[in-house]
Parts: structure tokens; C-alpha cells; sequence
């Protein structure tokens, strides 16, 4: 995947797969320590011990809907790339995976588009609640959907309206606390 946010997304789905009812990302970045965190818990039904074991493997998936899982083999193989590593803990009703990348690695591939992938979460009609939280060298930025949507009701999550305040609100955000870090 050519950029971060798309693997923050698959990490994303994969807590809805797994029946999750909340999801904490937090995405850290310390230029000082050279260093680009993205995080990922949640509250689904866990894996297994096989599952666990054969979860960085491309050619196996516990998904009934497709047959080849490539979400975590490439997550991997993407920190790795920029002297960094991946570990998944896990057991019933916790789930961990945690990516670490050196932050100015010339092959560390770039954040990207974060709101657009949190706003596709959203879309997600069995979405579960996020809490999502962004450091920058100390400066923080924190969004949480169950109040976001709190806040805009009765207008729903997926109208249009919605749709491109959340976009903006996110991207603006975002890009604000990030302003003057590399990609």
C-alpha cells in the first residue's frame, strides 16, 4: 500500500470483522526520537492461538470473506522497510497491533489521506465508536465518534453533509497539528 492510512483503514476493518464495539487508534509522531507510531485496540472477540501464529502469513486469513490475507504481511513488510516492526498481543475482547517506523526513513512511506480513511471507517454502518488520537511532538489532537455523532444529531453520520463536514473538520485537523513534518 502506498501510503499508511490505507493500512490504518484495513486495521480498521478488521476490528469491525471482529465484532468490536470500540476502537482506540492513536498515531504518534516524535520527530525528536525519529519515530512514527500508528496503534491500534480493540474490544472484538480476540484470535486465536493459530490465528496468531499464522496472522503475518499472506496466505491465510480467518475472514469467510475472502481467502488471502494480506492486511499484516504487508503492514510488516512496510515497517520493516523503515527500520521499524510490527507486534500483535491479543486474547478475548482485546486486540493489539502496534507499528513502529523510523520517521524520516527515505523508505518510510507517507501518512496520508488519515481523515479519508477515518471518514470510510465511519461510513461503515456497523461502524464501532472510535476514539482516535493524533500527537505531533507533544501537541495532540483527539476525536471521538460517539460524540461527533451526539453532536450532529438527528443529522446521520453518513449524509452528505455530514460526510464532508467530517472530511474537513478531520483533514484540517490533522493537517494543522502536522504542519511542517515530512509526510
Amino acid at each position: 500500500m502506498r501510503e499508511l492510512a490505507l493500512h490504518l483503514l484495513d486495521l480498521l476493518q478488521n476490528a469491525v470483522e471482529a465484532g468490536a464495539s470500540e476502537v482506540g487508534v492513536e498515531v504518534s509522531e516524535d520527530t525528536g526520537r525519529d519515530e512514527l507510531l500508528v496503534k491500534v485496540v480493540d474490544n472484538g472477540r480476540g484470535m486465536t492461538r493459530e490465528a496468531v501464529e499464522r496472522a503475518f502469513d499472506s496466505f491465510f486469513t480467518s475472514r469467510t470473506t475472502r481467502h488471502v490475507g494480506l492486511g499484516l504481511p504487508l503492514l510488516r513488510a512496510a515497517a520493516e522497510r523503515a527500520g521499524g516492526g510490527v507486534s500483535l498481543t491479543t486474547k478475548p475482547g482485546h486486540t493489539e497491533v502496534v507499528a513502529r517506523f523510523a520517521h524520516s526513513h527515505i523508505d518510510r512511506a507517507p501518512l496520508g489521506d488519515v481523515a479519508g480513511s477515518l471518514v470510510a471507517f465511519l461510513l461503515n454502518e456497523r461502524h464501532p465508536r472510535l476514539r482516535y488520537t493524533h500527537r505531533v511532538n507533544g501537541r495532540s489532537f483527539t476525536f471521538d465518534s460517539a460524540e461527533i455523532e451526539e453532536a450532529l444529531d438527528p443529522i446521520p453520520v453518513g449524509s452528505a453533509s455530514a460526510i464532508g463536514w467530517l472530511q474537513s473538520y478531520l483533514g484540517e485537523s490533522i493537517a494543522s497539528l502536522r504542519e511542517g513534518v515530512a509526510p
